[in-house]
């Protein structure tokens, strides 16, 4: 659905040409100080601008409407909204006819019989990810003192990023990318076995990204061709300290102390501008499509920060979970 966490909630709301989309965020510990600004400088990483990223830019500001009292959160739920102001909508009226290949019109319109808002995607649109950054803001006071960072280490198969999106900007195509996410210090112990492993936790957020299409921890699956004696981190001292890190920073699904290390797949944006061919719901024949709106070349540019954002999340979660995060007493 549209909720995840255990202790640590949040839920995400609206669509990308409605009049607002946002994020509630239950069981966030009180006294957490928390202001807009706060927000601000990951939300202008998420935001387009750069070459290869949309040209619809909204001004994202966030409204905390809910759970804040004279800047510090209250206990009860916090809620972030952002108007929806540059939306233009007549660009994609003729979807309703012409699903787009690798989007999520035509499954939507079979789940939801038709009722789905189909404009810039409705509430399948990466805009919904603007509810995952402003949590994961919160969430990233909770887990402090532990940094996480995730950068862009390739784009449409090249280390070379510029190069890359010169290209598909070029051919007027659409690449896909890598993002390495890290996180340190990491404390000792958090996540469960099995279901709620530390990489499941995480694994699970990363699909909620649009455009995820795999997730790899440590070495991933250059494991597979390894021995187990190359493959195993041989542990130097009694902090857990390994010699290489191959799990990632994961045993068991366990934190183990070491940098929690894992990549995300993205895959092309699915709206080219190149002409492709789909079915016409009304003539029931396979036809060129030409897909308008405003897109991204290369929405992996703008995937690091939601990254950061989900990982914060269920580490708050599990640390919530774990007794290690309680609330802020009052000076």
């Amino acid at each position: 659905m549209n909720s995840t966490g255990t202790l640590f909630r949040v839920t995400i709301f609206g669509e990308s040409h409605g009049p607002v989309v946002g994020v509630n965020i239950d069981g966030c510990p009180a006294g957490i100080p928390l202001k807009e600004e706060d927000f601000l400088d990951d939300l202008k990483r998420r935001q387009p601008g750069a070459a290869g990223t949309t040209p619809r830019i909204e001004k994202d500001y966030p409204d905390i409407v809910t759970g804040c009292y004279n800047g510090k959160t209250t206990g009860a739920p916090v809620t972030v909204i952002f108007e929806n102001q540059n939306t233009k909508s007549k660009d994609y009226d003729h979807l309703r006819k012409q699903p787009r290949p690798g989007h999520a019109d035509w499954v939507a319109m079979q789940k939801f019989g038709g009722h789905n808002d189909h404009r810039g995607g409705g509430h399948f649109s990466g805009r919904l990810t603007l509810g995952l950054v402003a949590a994961g803001v919160i969430a990233k006071k909770i887990a402090e003192p532990i940094n996480i960072n995730a950068r862009l280490v390739e784009a449409g198969g090249q280390t070379d990023i510029d190069s890359a999106i010169d290209r598909a900007v070029k051919e007027d195509e659409s690449i896909g990318g890598i993002v390495e996410c890290r996180a340190s210090p990491m404390p000792v112990g958090i996540g469960e076995p099995f279901f709620d492993s530390l990489e499941s936790r995480i694994a699970h957020l990363v699909f909620a990204i649009p455009a995820t299409k795999g997730v790899e921890f440590g070495s991933g699956f250059s494991a597979s061709k390894m021995t187990g004696s190359e493959h195993n981190d041989n542990i130097l001292s009694i902090d857990g300290k390994t010699e290489t890190n191959h799990a990632g920073g994961i045993n068991g699904g366990i934190s183990n102390g070491n940098d929690l290390v894992f990549r995300v797949a993205v895959k092309p944006t699915s709206s080219t501008g190149k002409t492709q061919n789909t079915l016409n719901l009304e003539t029931g024949k396979v036809q060129e499509l030409t897909i308008g709106g405003r897109h991204d070349k290369c929405i992996a540019l703008r995937v690091p920060v939601v990254v950061e954002s989900i990982t914060a999340i269920a580490i708050a979660d599990l640390l919530l979970q774990a007794q290690q995060r309680g609330r802020v007493k009052k000076n």
